[in-house]
């Protein structure tokens, strides 16, 4: 018998060992269970090491968000502190094969619609039953999309809205010169004038008017909202680890 290899993902403890139980009940399901999203990623990663991947990762989607947010203390690191969405995504970037579902207190069209973007599968409601969620999972494995008819007409709307969007972010970030694309990725990637300056060999004088021409032609009026923008229309941030060939009017 071919077993689907399923983890659960989710910080209250109870909901998942339950799950996992109800799960495992099941003749060809073996269940593992992770409270956090950095425990899920050592628990995948572990388990691809050693040839016995997972196939299906069910995640909830406010894990590590408290209900009542509390103040932080200085220096404490958190590891829970990672949303389902966040790791659907960084499962996406490890480049982790497993496919993720969601599962969800609530149906949220607009939180649906970023799962989906950051590579899940499906988004269901936790109280749904047993055997919809086994539909799900053995669906997900076939490569289907799942979510609940009550959501489609919302999660569409929200994905098409996100595809103008970017659409439109692509075109102000086309209106670029070379010089000033460069300088976009160098603020993408947390730069200031000076380190600009420095990367790009340019004096600080000449950046800033670089700076003002990427926020006129993008329409924002901010280095944060350029960023936004940037992300929007896939602009990555320029690499600091590489270095640099360009000398200054090159380009200018």
């Amino acid at each position: 018998m071919v077993r689907i290899r399923v983890l659960v993902v989710d910080d209250h403890r109870i909901f998942a060992e339950s799950l996992a139980a109800a799960l495992a009940a099941e003749p060809d399901v073996e269940v593992a269970a992770a409270g956090s999203g950095p425990a899920a990623l050592r628990c995948l990663e572990r388990a691809a090491a050693e040839g016995r991947r997972f196939d299906v990762m069910l995640v909830d989607a406010d894990l590590g968000i408290p209900a009542v947010p509390a103040p932080r203390a200085v220096g404490r690191s958190d590891e829970g502190a990672v949303d389902g969405i966040s790791l659907v995504a960084g499962v996406r970037s490890h480049r982790i094969p497993v496919r993720s579902v969601v599962l969800a207190e609530k149906d949220d069209p607009a939180r649906a619609a970023l799962a989906l973007q950051a590579g899940a599968s499906g988004w269901i409601a936790k109280d749904c039953s047993l055997q919809r969620l086994l539909a799900v999972i053995r669906g997900v494995l076939r490569e289907e999309t799942h979510l609940s008819p009550t959501l489609l007409t919302g999660v569409l709307r929200e994905l098409t809205a996100a595809r103008r969007h970017r659409t439109e972010s692509e075109r102000l970030v086309e209106s670029l010169t070379p010089r000033e694309r460069e300088v976009l990725r160098c603020m993408v990637a947390g730069l200031g004038r000076k380190a600009v300056a420095e990367r790009l060999f340019l004096s600080p004088h000449t950046v800033r008017t670089h700076m003002q021409n990427v926020l006129g032609k993008l329409g924002v009026h901010s280095t944060l909202a350029a960023v936004a923008l940037a992300r929007r229309a896939g602009v990555g941030p320029a690499d600091l680890s590489g270095e640099v060939v360009e000398r200054g009017g090159q380009l200018a």
